[in-house]
């Protein structure tokens, strides 16, 4: 599984604007700014996360994003949906959609045990969880196996 960097640009302006929380909104420069971000590539996050429900905007010399709902009720898989699309796919397809024969025919479980895993992941981790650096002790637990870490 990959993580694209226009998911991984989303997370981070969207903890970015958790963490601004009510101290008013934030321009795309600044986030893009904070976050090593390009720009441009920002905007048009932004605005699949303005599209998504994920984020409002405001014109103006005020004006910049802000998160639509408090960070404890968006979850990472939330902002990754909104700007790629589903967590788990197999050539495009979601793994409900497939359909193997042969010995390849027990394969399909495993793509769905695989997006299960994800879902519980990505779906059990709000931005709050991520701005306060407070993980739910499932993702902490597996952080801190040493095995998680190296690349066989």
């Amino acid at each position: 599984m990959r993580i694209s960097a226009r998911a991984d640009y989303a997370v981070r302006a969207a903890l970015q604007l958790a963490d601004a929380g009510d101290a008013g909104p934030l321009k795309a420069e600044a986030i893009a700014d904070a976050q090593d971000i390009p720009h441009k590539f920002l905007e048009g996050i932004l605005n699949d996360m303005r599209r998504g429900g994920l984020v409002l905007s405001q014109r103006g010399g005020n004006g910049g994003y802000r998160l639509a709902k408090a960070p404890e009720a968006i979850s990472i898989a939330d902002v990754i949906r909104v700007v790629d699309g589903p967590l788990v796919a197999v050539r495009g397809a979601r793994p409900p959609e497939l359909s193997y024969s042969g010995p390849a025919e027990s394969l399909l479980p495993v793509w769905v045990a695989l997006r299960a895993n994800v879902r519980q992941i990505l779906d059990g981790v709000s931005l709050a969880d991520v701005a306060s650096a407070e993980l739910p002790s499932r993702v902490t637990a597996l952080a801190e196996d040493p095995a998680s870490w190296t690349n066989p």
